[in-house]
């Protein structure tokens, strides 16, 4: 299984759209980590840049973000890849955690977009 994150350095970026690269993390059938590699997105916001079939193409099926609209939602949905919203943190613990259970998806959307990020209320 591969499960990939927007990152910003080695922690979850809170705004999907705008991420430095995407971390994407193989697990193997015990829920270890067995590799991780780095792709940048193609140039572009979020779900306009293309990004979700480039994911989709290295096999992940996963996405653990934090702010996301829900165009990404629907284009990562379209390419077979899950959605988990509310992520925060580490990268390493936030794939620990979802992988141990303890994260569920928050169901919250980024509604509007600024230069500070995103705002749900």
């Amino acid at each position: 299984m591969k499960v990939a994150l927007p990152s910003i350095g080695e922690h979850v970026d809170g705004h999907f759209g705008h991420c430095e690269f995407f971390t994407i993390f193989t697990v193997d059938d015990q829920k270890r980590i067995v590799s991780e590699e780095r792709l940048v997105p193609s140039p572009g916001c979020g779900c306009k840049s293309g990004v979700a079939g480039e994911l989709a193409a290295k096999g992940v099926t996963v996405m653990l973000a934090g702010g996301i609209g829900q165009g990404a939602v629907n284009t990562l949905a379209a390419s077979g890849i899950q959605v988990v919203r509310g992520c925060a943190g580490g990268l390493r613990e936030a794939v620990g955690a979802w992988l141990q259970g303890q994260v569920r998806d928050s169901g919250e959307n980024c509604s509007q977009h600024g230069p500070e990020g995103c705002h749900n209320h």
